[in-house]
Formats: structure tokens, sequence, C-alpha cells
């Protein structure tokens, strides 16, 4: 890697993500149950989000104290350095309280506002997905490359649901109008996973409304790194109105579909 510092940056995500990705593995409490609620009484917090977030946040800041923060559970400041840290130190909590393995450790360093590296890591896989701007994604060592394209009506998508019951039932709606014109639709639980699975190509797209910055950040760049299309409406970026990613062919039909269908608002 010719950027010191990206190569810098990679190894404390690598790093923060192992050592998070271990203790929420190896530390889950037999009777974990929920510390706190955030939208709804069902968008859970558990102890092992705040104590995954507080490791990730006190290594990377041990190393670089200049740097900025922004975290899912709390973590906030600007820094001086030009790089900010975008943490998702649990993505997919409630699958995680359920004893589901499909949860991830999601991790990207910013650099004057652009994201540059991502990682993202899910142990009970026993994979971590990572990317750095214009160099490529991998799992692990593994180069990634997202689907060749399909006809959209033969296209597998995943999506993710809003904890507010109200929008929950809009986004119900809109899965199944778009449901006749798919494959298929998947439902994992986890943003990052699914971002990354596109990336992978075990998914020919993924979209979800309400994602904060954290869910997307380093997801959204391994899914680009490995040559998928991402955005939100059309002519947009992905944001917490849209999310959208897919294999190139797949990303268009399926965007303005997504727009037709008002999947951008409640």
């Amino acid at each position: 890697m010719s950027d010191p510092l990206l190569s810098e940056l990679l190894d404390l995500a690598l790093e923060a993500a192992r050592r998070a990705g271990e203790l929420l593995r190896d530390g889950r409490p037999a009777d974990l149950g929920v510390t706190a609620t955030k939208s709804s009484p069902i968008d859970v917090v558990t102890e092992m989000d705040i104590a995954a977030e507080k490791l990730i946040t006190g290594f990377l800041a041990e190393h670089r104290p200049d740097d900025g923060f922004l975290g899912e559970e709390g973590a906030s400041s600007v820094g001086t350095s030009g790089v900010r840290w975008v943490i998702d130190p649990l993505d997919g909590t409630v699958n995680y309280l359920y004893g589901l393995p499909t949860w991830a450790v999601s991790i990207a360093a910013e650099r004057d506002g652009e994201t540059v590296v991502g990682v993202v890591a899910a142990p009970m896989r026993r994979e971590t997905y990572r990317a750095v701007l214009g160099g490529g994604a991998y799992a692990d060592d593994k180069p990634l490359q997202c689907r060749p394209t399909a006809p959209l009506e033969q296209a597998l998508v995943s999506t993710g649901f809003n904890y507010v019951t109200t929008v929950r039932s809009h986004q119900a709606d809109v899965a199944q109008r778009l449901i006749p014109r798919l494959r298929d639709i998947r439902r994992s639980g986890s943003a990052a996973i699914d971002l990354c699975d596109v990336a992978a190509g075990r998914l020919d797209g993924y979209y979800e409304r309400g994602l904060s910055p954290w869910d997307l950040a380093a997801g959204d760049l391994i899914a680009r790194e490995a040559g998928a299309l991402t955005g939100g409406r059309p002519g947009e970026p992905a944001s917490g109105d849209l999310a959208v990613a897919a294999s190139p062919g797949v990303f268009a039909p399926l965007q303005s579909l997504l727009d037709e269908l008002g999947a951008w608002h409640d």
C-alpha cells in the first residue's frame, strides 16, 4: 500500500475489530439481557454493545489520540487529525441477543470526510472483510468480487426493517410489492453483513431505509471496492432515507423500482 496512513488505519481497524469480535464471541454472558432501548422497546442495547465500543475506542485512541470518533453507543468527538472513526461495535444486536450467528463488528476510517478504510469482522462466520479506497476488497486474503449481472427478476436481494412499528409496516408493504419482481428477498438482521455479502457475490443486491452512518460506512466501501454500485435515491448517495447496493446491472433497475415503490419514505 503506497499511502502509509491508510496502511496504519487498516492495521488498527483490523486489530480493533479482532479484539472486539473475540470479546463478543467469547465473553457473551449466558444470561445476557437488554441494558437499554433506543428508537422503540425492541431496538435494544446490551452490555456487550457498550463494552465492545469502549474496547474499540480505547484501543484506537491509545494509538491515535488526535482522531475523532462517531460510535453507535455514544462515542462522539471531533478530533484534530482529519481522521474520524465510524464504529458499530455490534451490528445485529438482536441476533446476538437471541444467540443467532449473524452479527458483526464494523469499523470505518474517514479522512477529511471521505471513507478510506472499512473493516467488518463476522466472528461466527470466521471471516473478516476489509477494503481500502482504490485498493479492492477482501475477505481475509481472498479478493472479493460482486456477482455478474443478472436480470432483476433473477436477483436475490436482502433488506432490513426498522424497529418503529409504523415504519416497519410500510417497509413490509414495499417488500410485498417488490418480491414478485425478484428471485426472492432475504433478511439477515445485519446491514454490515448484507453489504459484505453483496461484495462477496452472495447477494445480487441489498436495500434498506433508516440506516445510520455507522451501519453503512465500512460495508458501503467494501461493496464498492468489490465492484458493486451503491447509492440512495436516483442521483443521491446512500443515506438514512435509502441505501442501495447491487451488482452494476442490477443497481439501476432496483434503485428505480425502489424509488417508484416509495422505499425512501415512511
